[in-house]
C-alpha cells in the first residue's frame, strides 16, 4: 500500500482524499486534526523519515507570502527560519514531493515554482494563486474550469478563524492531487 504524508495539514482534507482512494494517508500538524483520521500531532520533522512514497507539504506562509511584504523588514529572523523549514521539506528523503504555498519569497530565495494553480481550474469559482514546487511529480491538470472568478479568500472579513479558513485546501484541488498523483507507480 502506498503511503502519503500531508505535512502541516490540520484539516485532513488532502489526507482524506488520498485515503478515499486506498492510500495509507497521514496528516501531520502541531494542531489536532479537524477531521477524524490518521494524524500525527507533532513537529513534522519527527516523521519525515518514516518511509513515505509521497509528501504534500503546506508549510505556514505567515512569514513567506508576498501579501505580507510590508512586514518583511521587521521579521527577517522569522522569514529566514521559515525558508530553512521549506528547504528541509524539499530535501526530505521522499521520492515524490509537492510543496504548496501562495505567491511567496520561496520563488526568489529558493527557486521558482513548477506550477501556479487557481481554484477556478478545479471547480471553485474563486481566485487564489497557489504555487507548487514539485519533485518527481507532474503538474496538476485542471479538472473543471469554471466561471465566477471571485477573490473570496482575499475579501474574507476579520475574525478568529480567518487564518484557518484562508489556509484550507479547496476540495477540488485535494481531489485532483489524489486522483493524479495517487496514480504513482
Amino acid at each position: 500500500m502506498k503511503r502519503v504524508l500531508v505535512a502541516c495539514e490540520y484539516s485532513g482534507r488532502v489526507r482524506d482524499a488520498f485515503a478515499a482512494r486506498g492510500w495509507d494517508a497521514w496528516s501531520c500538524d502541531l494542531l489536532p486534526t479537524d477531521s477524524v483520521g490518521q494524524h500525527h500531532q507533532c513537529d513534522v520533522r519527527y516523521v519525515l523519515g518514516l518511509n513515505w512514497d509521497l509528501m504534500i507539504a503546506h508549510p505556514p506562509c505567515t512569514h513567506l507570502a508576498v501579501s505580507g511584504a510590508r512586514w518583511f523588514r521587521a521579521k527577517q529572523v522569522e522569514q529566514a527560519e521559515a525558508l530553512d523549514f521549506v528547504r528541509l521539506l524539499l530535501a526530505a528523503p521522499i521520492n515524490h514531493i509537492a510543496l504548496e504555498n501562495p505567491v511567496s519569497v520561496i520563488s526568489s530565495q529558493i527557486r521558482k515554482p513548477d506550477q501556479v494553480i487557481q481554484p477556478w481550474q478545479f471547480g471553485h469559482g474563486e481566485t487564489k494563486a497557489t504555487c507548487l514546487w514539485l519533485k518527481n511529480l507532474s503538474p496538476l491538470r485542471p479538472t473543471k474550469v469554471v466561471d465566477g472568478r471571485h477573490p473570496a479568500v482575499h475579501l474574507m472579513p476579520p475574525g478568529p478563524d480567518r487564518w484557518k479558513l484562508r489556509s484550507l485546501t479547496y476540495q477540488g484541488i485535494a481531489d485532483a492531487m489524489a486522483d493524479q498523483w495517487g496514480a504513482l507507480s
